[in-house]
């Protein structure tokens, strides 16, 4: 009979640890926006730029797949932070139809901007069904671009002393970083922007020794504890989340974003980048 006892007990208890993890994991941490702060050391950093904040939002993906009202409120948090900088690195929409595109103008109503500059990269998302439409894109960018978000299409754009170097999406189809980088100059406080960090691994460099912000992988959305996470949409696993050290003056930092492909998150908690400029 104890045995008995023990056993239903067990099996009470698993299935409410069950039903809770389900409800943490579908309707908390999805939710449950982090603003992660970071020191960003730039050579060549202008003294008038020390102190100065960058904020770095990534993957919005605003579309069906979760209530986007989320975001608007995470926009209007993120202003409480007063940024010089605004950078987006990518994927705005879960493209369906062009529903997005009003969803998308609804959002921008309250876009997060610098007050120094706000600028940004498209994502694979922003290029509409299997990344090929480039209607979807062009019109994405006019949006941006309308709500004061320069979108840097494989350029760069100096912006009150700091180099902004734009890759367009590594599986878009606009793809080519050696336009931007036969022109930039090491001897700039550069920041490079791409969406999908596997571009880092890509000999295009030219000795750039500065910071690298990607998004793209969401940190893998779910991960066991003290684990990689199990699924991550890139070449190099190693690139999950967070500030990498390449190794060769070049830092990489991955953004978890601060949506959802689909609106399911365990141990790894939407993120806004908050980052504060000194001099390396």
């Amino acid at each position: 009979m104890k045995r008995r006892k023990f056993l239903k007990k067990s099996i009470f208890a698993t299935i409410g640890l069950g039903l809770l993890t389900g409800l943490y994991t579908l309707q908390i941490e999805p939710f449950w926006l982090e603003f992660v702060k970071k020191k960003m050391p730039i050579k060549n950093l202008p003294s008038a730029l020390e102190g100065k904040t960058l904020m770095q939002i990534s993957d919005v993906h605003i579309g069906n797949r979760f209530d986007y009202q989320y975001i608007i409120d995470s926009f209007k948090k993120a202003q409480k932070y007063n940024p010089d900088f605004v950078v987006y690195t990518g994927d705005y929409v879960s493209y369906e139809n062009e529903e997005q595109f009003t969803q998308l103008e609804t959002v921008l109503k309250h876009v997060v901007k610098g007050n120094l500059g706000t600028v940004g990269v498209l994502g694979n998302h922003d290029y509409g069904h299997n990344w090929l439409e480039q209607n979807v894109a062009d019109k994405i960018t006019s949006l941006l671009e309308q709500s004061g978000v320069t979108i840097l299409s494989n350029t760069h754009k100096e912006v009150a002393g700091l180099n902004f170097i734009g890759f367009d999406d590594y599986w878009g189809l606009n793809f080519n970083p050696e336009k931007a980088m036969t022109t930039f100059d090491i001897n700039k406080a550069n920041v490079a922007l791409c969406h999908n960090p596997d571009v880092c691994d890509i000999d295009i460099w030219r000795g750039f020794n500065s910071w690298i912000l990607s998004g793209h992988t969401h940190g893998g959305q779910c991960k066991a504890p003290f684990l990689p996470p199990p699924m991550l949409p890139v070449k190099n696993k190693k690139y999950s989340s967070g500030e990498i050290d390449l190794e060769d003056g070049r830092t990489l930092y991955i953004n978890r974003a601060v949506g959802h492909l689909w609106q399911v998150r365990f141990n790894v908690r939407p993120e806004i980048t908050v980052f504060e400029l000194t001099n390396a």
